[in-house]
């Protein structure tokens, strides 16, 4: 009687490891973990608990760190910034109010962009196809700082949208955190300036804010639809391109070997005029 084959010490675990390491199994845990994210936020709404429900006993330079580290988790999951940006402006002032929410921008697209990276790449690169995905990825990939800037100064782009896609890109770390705290800061000290002064809306620097505030919407309205445009030039070139050459000039004479045409201004010996 022949004695059943020995299994290897750990197999099981090996392959469940690789089946939770997988590519599709990493974004199936990014999708769960931001659709729950996404349900505490409409169920418990944060954004109102750091607006109007901050204990007065916390104050001071932990106060402007607590209230940062809870803003960066709640952009994570998409709380919108410009009413963190409000609350930070009535909460702690300008100054306080606008470190505060700069901090907690960059934590929370610095979490993003890790989740994007880590759990999301791997299986969204394949499936960069056609001419809006392709172009916009090999933008982020070939100029990342200089393209998170301008994303980042012309706010059309929602947060994490411009988080996960230059996550799923090959941006690095560095040019997109270093973008992201440059680019952000005249919108959120726009927004920041105008909840600190939303007790006096007819005050000079509230008309400012809000005047710059929609400014910057007309911009980024004017450059999206330009880049639309600049983006559909070269895709319909690239379409035109295999029809106009598919070997041979447009009116040459396809049996004629290389060389072999007469020069111009001749005729061939031997032809009947």
């Amino acid at each position: 009687m022949l004695a059943p084959v020995p299994r290897p010490p750990g197999s099981l675990a090996v392959r469940c490891s690789r089946t939770l390491l997988a590519p599709r199994s990493r974004l199936s845990m990014l999708a769960l973990l931001l659709l729950t994210a996404a349900g505490l936020v409409l169920l418990y709404e944060p954004q109102r608990l750091l607006s109007s429900g901050w204990t007065p006993q916390t104050s001071g330079a932990g106060a402007v760190l607590l209230f940062g580290l809870a803003y960066g988790v709640c952009t994570a999951a998409f709380v919108p910034r410009p009413v963190l940006n409000l609350a930070a402006g009535a909460l702690f002032g300008t100054a306080a109010g606008l470190t505060a929410a700069v901090a907690g921008t960059v934590l929370g697209a610095g979490i993003a962009f890790t989740l994007g990276r880590v759990l999301g790449q791997d299986a969204l690169r394949p499936l960069v196809r056609g001419r809006w995905l392709t172009a916009a990825d090999g933008q982020l990939s070939r100029h990342g700082f200089r393209s998170m800037l301008a994303i980042r100064l012309f706010p059309g782009v929602p947060f994490a949208a411009a988080n996960y896609c230059a996550a799923v890109s090959r941006m690095g770390y560095v040019p997109f955190l270093l973008a992201t705290a440059i680019g952000t800061v005249p919108n959120t000290a726009a927004y920041v300036v105008a909840g600190a002064q939303a007790g006096s809306p007819g005050s000079p620097a509230f008309l400012f804010s809000a005047g710059f505030i929609v400014l910057s919407g007309l911009g980024a309205a004017v450059v999206a639809w330009r880049k639309r445009h600049g983006l559909r030039a070269p895709v319909a070139d690239a379409a035109v391109a295999p029809e106009a050459a598919p070997g041979a000039a447009p009116g040459a004479a396809p049996d004629a070997a290389p060389g072999a045409a007469p020069a111009p201004g001749r005729e061939p010996v031997g032809t009947v005029p």
